[in-house]
């Protein structure tokens, strides 16, 4: 095929999980197939909609939606539904995409400007309740040049702005009537331009996805993808064992147990970081003493050793070490009880008898919540909670579903995963910016740093690269100076795949996992091995 860009397989991690404890593939079949134009994964994630303007393959991860642009195995920005890359006006306030023609969606029908417009019109009007719609503040409009050209109008310059167009497109009548997008039946029943169309949906167990045939990159050779829905890590551990899946994610520890089998182990290194939130109204997660001292307190190298057999790597930041010309060296964290010890100390944080401090008559005590399915976040809760109170700090763990964590996320602490290799704006703008206070998931806790907020706006503004990067280590060492999170690890994704086919090549994974980017972003230049 001539297409080398990813746009990954489709179910993705979103803020509700479901699942069930014994799934089986579409139509009854219980097992990998045999037949290497059907490939079998195992998740433990189901989407809630695979609607793009509520969240879905927003990053470009899906096979059923293609966004204008797509990343490539090294990161870079390739066309997609776009003929060329997109041209940045010399000012910065605008975008021109022409588009590829010839396209057609999966029922059929032409792709032109008007189905881009309507898409992103969609996106910004607030009567469509798009879920993505924050991440898209610059945007002022989207405008149909001609039938095979669009571009795009910003408020500001937005240096990250591209990485944005990843968004899948849907067809302009699928948005035409102005209403909440979780009413429509298109989240379940959706029509894209991507190599494959969804064909069943079986809630809590399954889908599958077939290949279009029509496809503007060509039919992929992988002609049907099962992928089966099992939450828990041992039970798709033991299915794999049983031969049922032909791939799968697992813990790194555990997927290092099929070393010597018929399946190959990849671990990825990736962007997804886990961090505690700090409340910032809170009397003990708001103080910036405490937060300072729990950053130091925390052995973020021993978590990794302990927990995934070393596969990670320390974060002090949301700057992941593949964005490496970014990071700032100074805006680390060592692990140092006894600087911790000293800094509560001199905030007046004084150990009682039970060994918890108080200040004041406010004991040093607050409740981290973590998904109770999710053993990853578990174990690096508890982690925490051991580490915190080595210090004097009291944490009550609290595992909860994600309905009653997050409307709790302002008040008490949460483990929190996020991150992208692509852009350091995609994720740290609202993640830290204040003006995201309370948005979902992006700055759950209210954390507000002017120093941070400058730099964060002067790197999103920059047109030059050297001012840009300067800017993005300067609110890094704003950050460090004043932290709001406790950020713990950058996690590799390790993953068992059948050496039954050709077209593997790594990739550094976003936060979405399991079977979305992976050893399978690109599956549909897969071939059989002969």
């Amino acid at each position: 095929m001539n297409r080398r860009a990813p746009i990954v397989i489709a179910a993705v991690l979103l803020a509700a999980v479901a699942g069930c404890s014994a799934p089986t593939a579409p139509g009854g079949a219980a097992g990998a197939s045999g037949d290497p134009a059907t490939m079998v994964l195992a998740d433990g994630y189901e989407p809630e909609s695979l609607h793009p303007l509520l969240g879905y393959g927003v990053e470009g991860a899906s096979k059923i939606f293609d966004g204008l642009v797509a990343h490539d195995a090294n990161r870079q920005l390739q066309p997609a539904l776009a003929a060329a890359l997109p041209e940045q006006a010399p000012d910065g306030m605008s975008y021109t995409v022409a588009l590829r023609e010839g396209v057609t969606f999966h029922d059929g029908s032409a792709f032109d400007a008007q189905d881009v417009v309507a898409t992103y019109t969609a996106l910004l009007d607030p009567a469509y309740a798009s879920t993505v719609r924050s991440d898209y503040r610059t945007l002022a409009g989207v405008e149909a040049l001609d039938p095979q050209t669009v571009r795009f109008r910003l408020t500001q310059p937005d240096s990250a702005f591209a990485h944005r167009l990843t968004l899948g497109i849907v067809p302009a009548e699928a948005v035409a009537t102005p209403a909440p997008l979780a009413e429509s039946a298109f989240g379940t029943q959706p029509v894209g331009t991507g190599p494959y169309r969804l064909a069943e949906w079986r809630r809590g167990t399954s889908m599958r996805l077939e290949a279009n045939a029509q496809y503007w990159g060509g039919a992929p050779a992988v002609r049907t993808l099962d992928l089966v829905f099992a939450v828990d890590d041992n039970t798709r551990a033991q299915r794999l064992r049983a031969g049922e899946f032909d791939g799968t994610v697992l813990p790194p520890a555990l997927a290092e147990t099929f070393a010597d089998s018929e399946y190959a182990v990849h671990h990825h290194p990736s962007a997804d970081y886990r961090t505690i939130t700090l409340p910032s109204g809170h009397p003990v997660t708001g103080d910036p003493a405490v937060r300072l001292a729990l950053n130091h307190a925390v052995d973020r190298q021993g978590m990794i050793d302990a927990f995934f057999a070393g596969h990670g790597a320390p974060a002090s930041t949301p700057i992941p070490e593949v964005l490496s010309e970014y990071a700032e060296p100074s805006a680390q964290f060592a692990f140092d009880r006894a600087e911790a010890e000293r800094i509560l100390d001199a905030a007046g944080w004084v150990r009682g008898p039970d060994g918890t401090r108080a200040r004041d008559g406010v004991p040093a005590r607050f409740t981290l919540m973590y998904p109770a399915n999710d053993t990853i976040r578990r174990d690096f809760a508890q982690a925490f909670t051991s580490d915190a109170r080595a210090v004097g700090v009291d944490v009550a763990l609290e595992g909860l579903g994600w309905e009653a964590i997050e409307p709790r996320m302002g008040a008490d602490a949460v483990v929190l995963g996020g991150g992208s290799p692509f852009d350091p704006d995609l994720v740290s703008y609202p993640l830290l910016h204040s003006s995201y206070g309370g948005d979902g998931f992006n700055n759950p806790a209210f954390y507000a740093n002017p120093a941070v907020d400058a730099g964060l706006d002067a790197a999103r503004r920059a047109t030059d690269q050297a001012a840009r990067v300067a800017a993005v280590k300067e609110w890094q060492r704003a950050y460090a100076a004043a932290p709001g999170f406790v950020f713990l690890a950058f996690l590799d994704h390790s993953y068992l795949v059948r050496e039954r086919w050709d077209g593997y090549q790594q990739v550094v994974d976003p936060h979405t996992h399991g079977t979305t980017w992976g050893p399978w972003w690109n599956v549909e230049d897969w071939t059989p091995r002969s």
